[in-house]
This record gives structure tokens, sequence and C-alpha cells, in this order.
């Protein structure tokens, strides 16, 4: 495992434009093999996680070359239903690939899906889907075997809104012989990107930003282009960056619509910010106050995803902050990391209660998770003197370029190799 050397006591300020979306990429990814031709994906982020995704679909027999930050798949010759077990051990997103592969195949084998470890995740309400609509599943191990001869229509209401079931669901029922109907589904963002992408291929979808989505069934796909939209996760994790440092930072492409949470709660740091066109200007000098309470929830609600780095931002704050974790069980884990450099942080349930402002103390820290490894970076560019967090591949799953970013408006950061 490698290791980042990050410098505290530093002020940002620049502009930066914003990768692609990992949380979208990866599902229209596995869609990609539900066409038997080319599909050209434009803005794709080289990321850890997109090159596992990209090794699962050469292993299933897709061609695949990059040019820039464009993704070209050849998905004409399909041969296998297998992924490779180490592979789906190391991300969570291997599950979009049984909806693709029963559309396209009627089989997958796969593992089940590994990523961070932040929660119990499981996998039940695709699998409940999938049988719903005449899917086998046997139990081999490890591994799962998924096979059906053809999928059928059905109208399915998820217990609750999952982001990864809804996505498998549509990703499923592009083949189905008939149409299927689902309710309940999760409405973030990357579902209408999908959406989206899968229609300019030649689908027949309807609903999706809402709690019920129907898709026709037995398309008939062309090739296509698509162009990755900007991420949020990464936009929000760079104003947080900002704010911590109390600096000025600007995001060239920064997905306006879905920052809205996000840009409520930094008001009530005291941060500022205004748009130009396309880019989001932000002003953090004046950054101090408590956020009161936050609460993470499914969209458009604060994503859970910005709550670590959220969470350290807080340790600089005057009083106490509350945040209220929803989504994933063990969200709270980067909190005894913080602790370590000085953070006063309790936590009751599902509540962490933040004190500040606190002078953070460089330290060595081990990141976790991908979000709670992003957040040990924003506390270390506050903190006093070096911070070494431990494990950086983990953030490297999901930022392409955090490292180089920061440096860029003013940080010092220094990636130690394993081998180093």
């Amino acid at each position: 495992m490698g290791k980042i050397l990050v410098g505290g006591e530093v002020c940002l300020k620049g502009e930066i434009p914003v990768q692609g979306s990992k949380n979208a990429a990866l599902p229209i990814m596995a869609g990609a093999i539900l066409h038997r031709g080319y599909t050209v994906l434009h803005n794709c982020p080289r990321i850890s996680d997109v090159y596992n995704m990209e090794q699962m679909l050469k292993d299933f027999g897709a061609g695949t070359r990059w040019e820039g930050h464009t993704l070209i798949l050849d998905c004409s010759q399909i041969c296998g239903t297998a992924v490779e077990e180490g592979l789906c051990g190391r991300m969570r997103s291997s599950v979009m690939l049984m909806g693709s592969m029963l559309g396209r195949c009627g089989r997958v084998q796969i593992g089940y899906p590994g990523g961070c470890v932040i929660g119990k995740r499981p996998i039940d309400y695709h699998l409940k889907l999938f049988a719903d609509m005449g899917a086998a599943i046997e139990r081999k191990g490890r591994q799962l075997v998924l096979s059906c001869k053809e999928l059928k229509g059905v109208r399915h209401r998820f217990p609750r809104p999952s982001v990864g079931a809804t996505e498998n669901g549509i990703l499923a029922a592009v083949y189905a012989r008939e149409p299927v109907i689902l309710e309940n589904c999760a409405r973030e963002p990357e579902i209408r990107h999908l959406c989206a992408f899968l229609r300019c291929m030649g689908a027949d979808i309807e609903g999706d930003g809402t709690g019920s989505i129907c898709i026709a069934g037995n398309s008939r796909l062309h090739d296509g282009e698509y162009t990755i939209p900007a991420d949020r996760i990464a936009a929000g994790t760079l104003v947080l960056s900002g704010a911590v440092t109390r600096g000025q930072v600007s995001l060239v492409g920064a997905p306006r619509e879905e920052l809205d949470e996000l840009l409520k709660v930094y008001e009530k740091m005291g941060g500022q910010f205004s748009w130009n066109g396309g880019t989001l200007l932000t002003d953090s000098r004046r950054v101090r106050n408590n956020v009161g309470e936050v609460t993470t929830a499914v969209h458009p609600g604060f994503p859970t995803d910005l709550q670590s780095p959220l969470m350290a931002v807080c340790c600089t704050l005057e009083g106490v902050s509350r945040i209220r974790e929803t989504i994933f069980e063990d969200r709270f884990r980067v909190a005894g990391q913080l602790s370590r450099m000085g953070a006063r942080i309790r936590i009751m349930d599902n509540e962490a209660m933040v004190e500040g402002p606190v002078r953070l103390t460089g330290c060595a820290v081990r990141a976790q998770d991908l979000r709670g490894g992003a957040a040990l970076v924003v506390a270390g560019l506050a903190a006093r003197g070096q911070t070494v967090v431990e494990c950086q591949e983990y953030i490297e799953r999901g930022y392409e370029s955090f490292y180089e970013e920061i440096n860029l408006l003013g940080g010092r950061i220094v990636k130690i190799d394993s081998k180093t």
C-alpha cells in the first residue's frame, strides 16, 4: 500500500475543471454490454474503478481502447459470462454486470461485490427483482450464478429506494419480453444519466428522475456516443477542500443542479458562491460557523458520499455540528482517524457531534474507504505540520487527479508509491 504526504496550513486558490463522474461511468460501462457493437464514452474518468470495470468487460470478450479521456468499447463479440472473483472483490459496481449480462447473454457467474466497507450493503433487492423477472439464482460458495432463457416483464416495487438495484433493474429490463415497471426507485442523478445513455442507444425508457420508471423492453440498440457528466462528489470534495483552508476555489464544469444541498450547507458555514456560466466560484474566507444539523439522505438530500469530507471541515468550525447518517451504518469510521489529529468527535448511534474549532495536527492516519480517505486529505490541508495518509489506493478508486488538483490550487501533496 502506498501513502501520501499532505502539507498543512495552506490556502487553496485557483481554478480547476471537474472530472467525469465515477458513479455515472460504471453503470454506463456495464450497459455497453447490451449492445452488439460500438459505444464511445467521452469524459470518462481514468480511475482504478473504471480500469477494473474495463478489465471485466475485456474478460467477457469486449475490445477497449482509450483516446485521452474517451473510452471506445466494442462489445460485438461477448463470449464469456464469468467475472473473475478477484476483480469483484475490489469494487461494489461489479454488481451492475448482473443485469446487463442477464439481458445480453441470459447467464452470469459473479462473486459477491466488494469495495469500501461502509455498511452491510446487501444485494437482496437485486436478486429479488431478477427472480421476479424469471431468473434462476444458484449460490456456489462465494459465487452467484444467475440464468434465464428470457427475462419477463414485471411490475416490481423496491422495499426502499436503492441506487444499485434501480440501475440493475433498468439494465436487465432493456431486453425483457414485456415492459418492466420499477416502483419506489432511487432518484439519484446517476440513474438519469444511465437512462439518457440507454435512450441514445435506442432504448425506450420513461420516468427516470421519479419514483416510477418504465422500460419498454425488446429494445433494438445501435452504436452511440455519450459524454459522462461531471462528478458531483468530486466537485463537492473540492468545495470542502476550499472551505477547510478558507480559500477561493473555482470549479469549471461543475454540475449546477446536483450541488444544491451541499451549497446550502456551505452557506451555513459562511461560504459564499456564485455561478459564471458553467463555472462555480466559491469564496471561503468567511467560513467559521457550525452547520447545525445535517442529515444524509437519498437524492435530493445531502449525499452520504460527502459526509466524511464535511466532518473534516466541521472540526475547524465554531461550536457543535451534528451529522446524522441515514444511508450506511458504518460511515463514521473516519472519526477515529480524525481524532488522532486532534478532532473532538462523539458518536452516538447514527449521529456524530463534532465540536470545534480545534487545531488539527498532522500525524500518520489510514484511509479505510474512498470518501473517508478524501476526508483525511481535507483535514490534512488545514492541519499543523504534515499528515501521512496511508492506503491512498482507496482514494484513487474515485478521484482521478485529486492530489495534482490540490497542488495546482496551492496545496503541498506528495505521493509515495508502495515500492519506494
